[in-house]
């Protein structure tokens, strides 16, 4: 490794399931490699040692890199240095752009390229997934509280790109007509390129990352049928963010998750107690549809929501209040309620 690989990957911020029961996949499975077999030749590595996000600027937003320095802010620093580096995080997931280009811009960057954490503006870590697929009843002890059975296959809904929201976002609760809004922390998953019948295998290699995300439910709404659709897609209730962190510094399935509400702590677990891995999710919903580069997969709550709780102790979300989730190597996501 040369000297220039060396200093990037310090620079760049690198962050110290049961089995599908009853679910037969019958794709073909092959060793798990840095580049998955079947990609293709020529698809560009997802990265490594890498934490992203996205910055607000003015009315649009640009791609930062975590450092040592602060957050490189690409859009600045490219401008300035003309590296081809990629400009946004929907660059950096459909492989435009030069990503060594990122390194060159670490080590070139003068300090006013670099914004301090506790300044920045963000916007959504992914600005543009394709899908958003959220996954119900995912960790054995969630199921448990709500008196549900353990899922035999994971249970699959959506919302949409209107959900989309950052940290240090607010979430109108107030224009809505619901009432018993709920708070559901998650690891989310971010697809790095086209995945179509992945075997559990080779899944790893099609996951780019993962970031930290609150499920924001309307639990009134999503009891009105038993499609749960209704509840779970209001505007900005699919928080993400603040970091992008490249799969290959997270072992997505052992990471702590907490949820706090006006810092009283609410949710406390671990992903380890999913029902199904991360690569079984990837596998699975790569059988009955086509997942992209940018895709997102919400992989379920654990136990101590609202709903959870006893119908006297039930004391809904309401304006005002602020909502904090934190994934162990992910970061803190924060958010209110207006």
């Amino acid at each position: 490794m040369n000297k220039r690989r060396r200093t990037f990957l310090k620079t760049a911020g690198l962050a110290g399931g049961a089995a599908l029961a009853g679910l037969s996949l019958e794709a073909p499975r092959s060793p798990v490699a840095a580049q998955a077999p079947g990609i293709g030749a020529g698809a560009q590595a997802l990265p490594r040692g890498m934490t992203f996000c996205t910055l607000a600027r003015g009315g649009g937003s640009g791609l930062g890199l975590k450092s040592d320095r602060g957050i490189l802010d690409v859009v600045a620093a490219e401008a300035a240095l003309k590296e081809n580096a990629p400009t946004t995080i929907s660059a950096v997931l459909a492989g435009a752009g030069d990503l060594a280009g990122l390194q060159r811009l670490l080590e070139r960057a003068a300090a006013s390229h670099f914004v301090a954490e506790d300044q920045a503006k963000f916007g959504p870590c992914v600005t543009s997934p394709e899908k958003i697929v959220c996954i119900g009843l995912n960790y054995r002890k969630h199921a448990a509280e709500t008196g549900q059975p353990v899922p035999k296959q994971p249970i699959l809904f959506n919302k949409y790109n209107t959900a989309l929201n950052a940290c240090g976002g607010v979430i109108a609760v107030s224009k809505e007509k619901a009432e018993k809004f709920d708070y559901e922390a998650e690891l989310v998953i971010v697809i790095g390129r086209t995945a179509r019948n992945v075997a559990e295998a080779e899944a790893p290699n099609y996951i780019f990352g993962y970031c930290t995300g609150n499920d924001f439910t309307a639990r009134d709404l999503q009891s009105r049928s038993s499609q749960w659709m209704l509840g779970k897609t209001l505007d900005g209730s699919g928080p993400i963010g603040p970091w992008l962190v490249t799969a290959d510094q997270v072992n997505g399935d052992n990471l702590q998750i907490e949820c706090r509400v006006n810092g009283e702590l609410r949710q406390s677990s671990n992903t380890s107690d999913m029902v199904f891995s991360c690569k079984q999710l990837v596998s699975y919903i790569s059988h009955h549809m086509t997942l992209k580069a940018g895709d997102l997969i919400f992989t379920g709550t654990p136990e101590g929501v609202i709903s959870g709780y006893a119908k006297d102790k039930q004391v809904w979300l309401k304006a005002g209040d602020k909502v904090s989730t934190s994934i162990e190597k992910l970061g803190e996501l924060t958010f209110t309620l207006t």
